[in-house]
């Protein structure tokens, strides 16, 4: 790729300056280069190819399938960026909601926030939801916390102990170590499942809570969970939902109506609201009816025809400023009500059908990780093309030079030579044949030349880089 300065010509300028109309001013002298800064000369027209250019080079979800098992990389219908634009939202300083003297100029925005956590409520079976999390860990970390208030209200200083499968994302057993929590990791089944044996085996008094997801991480619905939420129960444990596989049972089924006390939602998962990418994300918390005098606050409240904010009377206290990111909050609203309650329970549907016509095609070609039906998502295991000595690396940047984002590997752990795939319901069967066409010649390939794809990717502008080293030195160029 051509650099910028390999464009400069000497004399070529993008812009010409006019003359200064106000007088110049002195800065001090050291502060004064001592050098001319060394910037490229080229045109308008070079700066601007030179940028398109650039990000033509990006994978986006606007230009390419995202098949990311786990992080539901669906596309962002620009209906959503629209509303959010809207003056009213756009230029409304998060700063008139600290005033009480004010609310009156924040009605719209706060009936925004009620509606949206009423929505997300009614569509989860929560009693209440918070929309301040600004992600889908510090979601996870405002739900411990509520237990952690939940149990210390109660004088339950003894429930010490969170139990997490082992196919749970990384982030459920780091959210509970930092609520002061000890994990307790409970295996799978060879099937999948949560081992029901084990995790009775774990449950006792001094147990807190469980954290899991349904579906799990390995695409399968739990087929235990009510005799998992019972035994939780029994104990006085409460039943955390990771939100991340909403996505697959949206108006079908209520985590709530399941047993689980406290949720996330990944807005950027199930809503179509863009992954935040250190930016400006969304993890709203929903509770049950016993959770709801925690909630983080202030709330907003309907009373008297006029909305107003108020604190929960033993709230856990403000997980992050004014309402979190309302802008993703405002992206979601416009989603949810674009679709309506049969179009949700669509985006459920079509997403259990496209990942499992992903799972039709190739499971001659590549092992499913476990029988049966998957749900939003399936699994794969490389291990026999590893053996041959293609791992399962090696076919996601393979993928790479077919034009396709790769898919999750090696995760979930439990899965050796783990390929994770989700199509999305946004995906067209057009999109999913050609992927699908690209990964069963990956296949072929690999029966024929097993080493063919060690070096991929060879057509991008980055080949394949050392990655231990780059994760060591981050200053490397690798």
């Amino acid at each position: 790729m051509e650099l910028i300065y390999d464009q400069s010509r000497e004399g070529r300028r993008a812009i010409t300056l006019d003359a200064l109309d106000v007088p110049e001013a002195a800065l001090p002298r050291d502060l004064l280069r001592t050098e001319a800064a060394g910037l490229p000369e080229v045109s308008e027209l070079d700066v601007v190819r030179h940028f398109t250019r650039l990000s033509q080079l990006n994978f986006g979800i606007d230009s390419h399938f995202y098949p990311l098992g786990s992080c539901t990389m669906k596309y962002n219908p620009k209906i959503a960026e629209a509303v959010a634009a809207l003056p009213g939202f756009a230029e409304l300083h998060p700063h008139l909601s600290s005033d009480e003297a004010l609310w009156a100029h924040c009605q719209g925005a706060f009936e925004v926030v009620y509606e949206v956590e009423e929505l997300l409520a009614e569509i989860a079976g929560m009693k209440a939801v918070c929309l301040q999390p600004i992600a889908g860990a510090h979601g996870e970390l405002a739900g411990t916390l509520l237990m952690a208030a939940y149990h210390r209200d109660k004088g339950h200083t003894h429930k010490k102990k969170i139990i997490i499968p082992d196919s749970a994302h990384g982030t459920n057993p780091a959210s509970a170590a930092i609520a002061g929590f000890d994990i307790v990791e409970i295996p799978s089944t060879p099937d999948g499942a949560i081992d029901f044996d084990a995790y009775t085996a774990a449950m006792d008094d001094t147990v807190a809570g469980v954290m899991t997801t349904c579906p799990n991480t390995h695409g399968l619905f739990e087929p235990r969970i009510l005799e998992i939420a019972a035994l939780a129960h029994k104990h006085d444990a409460l039943l955390y939902y990771d939100g991340a596989n909403l996505n697959a049972i949206m108006g079908e089924c209520r985590p709530g109506d399941l047993g689980f006390d406290v949720m996330h939602y990944n807005v950027h998962k199930t809503f179509a609201t863009p992954h935040g990418m250190g930016g400006p994300g969304c993890g709203p918390v929903g509770v049950s009816e016993r959770l709801v005098p925690y909630l983080p606050g202030p709330r907003v409240a309907r009373r008297e025809g006029r909305f107003v904010l108020e604190t929960p009377p033993r709230s856990i206290g403000r997980m992050a400023p004014f309402f979190g990111n309302f802008m993703m909050a405002v992206r979601g609203y416009a989603y949810i009500r674009h679709l309506g309650n049969e179009g949700l329970k669509d985006v459920s549907r079509v997403a259990v059908l496209n990942a499992n016509y992903i799972h039709a095609r190739l499971k001659h070609a590549y092992t499913p990780a476990f029988a049966g039906r998957f749900m939003h998502e399936c699994i794969f295991t490389a291990a026999a093309q590893a053996q041959k000595g293609a791992r399962a690396l090696d076919i996601a940047k393979a993928l790479l030079d077919e034009g396709y984002h790769a898919p999750t590997v090696y995760f979930p752990l439990t899965v050796k030579e783990s390929i994770m795939i989700e199509p999305t319901e946004t995906e067209s069967k057009e999109t999913l044949d050609a992927f699908c066409d690209a990964m069963l010649r990956i296949a072929t390939r690999i029966e024929e030349d097993p080493m063919a794809f060690r070096n991929s990717p060879t057509t991008m502008p980055v080949g394949r880089l050392d990655e231990v080293k780059a994760a060591r030195d981050l200053n490397c160029v690798c």
